[in-house]
């Protein structure tokens, strides 16, 4: 007999999915302990869970996996591979259209490419403060992504206008945005892109406590420090409105953590690992009295449908939670597929998103 981690590390498939599977009743236990609950699988079984788990990184349905598995060891495998080939010719349908989809969107892409004019040619002279400016790179440096494939995310967006610069950085999975006031700007709304290894530079120009001069020529940005100076090109491309990303206010629920005691918790408490390569993950409980806790074992069903339970990257929330500079911070939580807000208590220009993760069914 083998044990549900035996069979979880022997087929490819999670703990947590092998309850699922034995709730859906695709992959039931031999015996479980009356006691502890505890499930057991027959040798025969591993075979079953390594099929299950092809066909569920195939896509293939519950539905018709539940008839795959009953029919594999038996005689009846025409129905085996009538089920496979009808699943095959609904994932080539599927690509099909999404083919036919995208060709649609390049479509309106290269249309919106031609009639948009993008302001490239601004000349802008700013002044602020060194300490608030530094600040601001650090609140947002951890989310700028490094996936060579989406170069648009490679660094930090500076949206100016009016006398406020916000500094945005996400690389999808989650968001960060610090606002900082600035002076000598009149103008429109200007935006540009600052690739990472030149913010870095800036950064590392901000440990006076004056005022500091920012200007953008074109696609030229320049940090003026002193008698010092550091410059370089803006990456050319267009970032994603992050405004259309920012949760909506109202319904959501409101926890403050100790940021100490919480960052604790994270790093010593129970973590569901990963496929291979993959980042840990920490499940959090929002109890109704407005604390967090760590949940040891909870199934993903739990995890999907509970509001009061959420899956997350744990290195994520840990530097989110440095970024945020504060011995208390605030975390809001909304829908189980919504991000959570990590917010200062103190400056409610700069926050953090952070993408919830869908556990494997």
């Amino acid at each position: 007999m083998r044990s549900i981690g035996e069979l979880a590390r022997d087929s490819g498939l999670g703990v947590s999915a092998l309850r699922f599977y034995d709730r859906a009743g695709v992959l039931v236990p031999a015996w479980v302990d009356p006691v502890s609950g505890y499930r057991w699988y027959e040798p025969g079984q591993l075979a079953e869970a390594r099929l299950l788990a092809r066909l569920r990184r195939a896509g293939m349905p519950l539905a018709d996996i539940r008839l795959v598995l009953a029919s594999w060891s038996g005689a009846d495998t025409d129905l085996v591979r009538k089920l496979l080939g009808a699943h095959l010719r609904r994932l080539e349908q599927g690509l099909s259209d999404a083919r036919g989809e995208f060709s649609a969107l390049r479509a309106l892409l290269d249309h919106r490419e031609n009639v948009m004019t993008p302001l490239r040619n601004a000349t802008v002279r700013l002044s602020v403060a060194a300490p608030e400016l530094a600040a601001v790179l650090d609140a947002v440096r951890f989310a700028a992504s490094t996936d060579p494939e989406l170069p648009m995310l490679g660094g930090i967006l500076f949206d100016i206008e009016g006398e406020s610069l916000r500094a945005v950085a996400t690389d999808r999975y989650r968001m960060a945005l610090a606002r900082v006031g600035v002076t000598g700007h009149d103008g429109p709304r200007v935006q540009v892109i600052v690739p990472t290894p030149l913010a870095d530079a800036m950064r590392a120009l901000l440990d006076g406590e004056g005022p500091v001069g920012l200007s953008l020529d074109g696609d030229r940005v320049t940090l003026e420090a002193g008698d010092r100076q550091v410059a370089g090109q803006c990456l050319d491309h267009d970032f994603p409105d992050y405004r259309r990303l920012l949760p909506p206010a109202g319904g959501r629920r409101t926890v403050v953590v100790e940021v100490a005691a919480f960052r604790q918790a994270l790093e010593t408490g129970p973590v569901r690992s990963g496929e291979a390569g993959a980042h840990d993950l920490s499940v959090l409980r929002v109890a109704d009295g407005g604390a967090v806790t760590l949940c040891a074992d909870v199934d993903e069903a739990d995890v999907h449908e509970n509001p009061n339970h959420v899956a997350v990257n744990r290195e994520f929330l840990l530097d989110a939670l440095a970024a945020g500079a504060r011995d208390r911070l605030v975390l809001e939580f909304g829908a189980p597929t919504a991000p959570i807000v990590i917010r200062r208590p103190d400056d409610e220009g700069a926050f953090s998103l952070l993408m919830p993760v869908r556990l494997e069914d």
